[in-house]
């Protein structure tokens, strides 16, 4: 693999990652931050298929509109509360 480049900050960065012990030279530093940015490319490829599947799912089934979503779960909340007052009233 050829050398690397790092910005000054970068290199100053990693350097001070060394410096403190936690690495023990700037390879291992790059070396790690690789993983982190393989980890979260992996992550990113996972959620981009999801909503992929989710979109196909929508174009074939439907999709449901936010305001009626939120007028269903506002209408159960209702009857639900009116059901436990109700209880509440018989002494129950």
């Amino acid at each position: 693999m050829p050398n690397v480049s790092l910005t000054p900050e970068l290199e100053g960065f990693a350097e001070t990652c060394v410096a403190t012990g936690r690495y023990g030279n700037v390879s291992e530093v790059m070396r790690a931050a690789l993983r982190l940015l393989q980890e979260q490319e992996s992550k990113r490829l996972v959620f981009t298929r999801m909503l992929e599947r989710v979109s196909c799912e929508a174009d074939e089934k439907g999709c449901y509109e936010v305001d009626d979503v939120i007028a269903e779960v506002d209408a159960e909340l209702r009857t639900r509360a009116a059901g436990q007052e109700a209880v509440r009233r018989a002494g129950g």
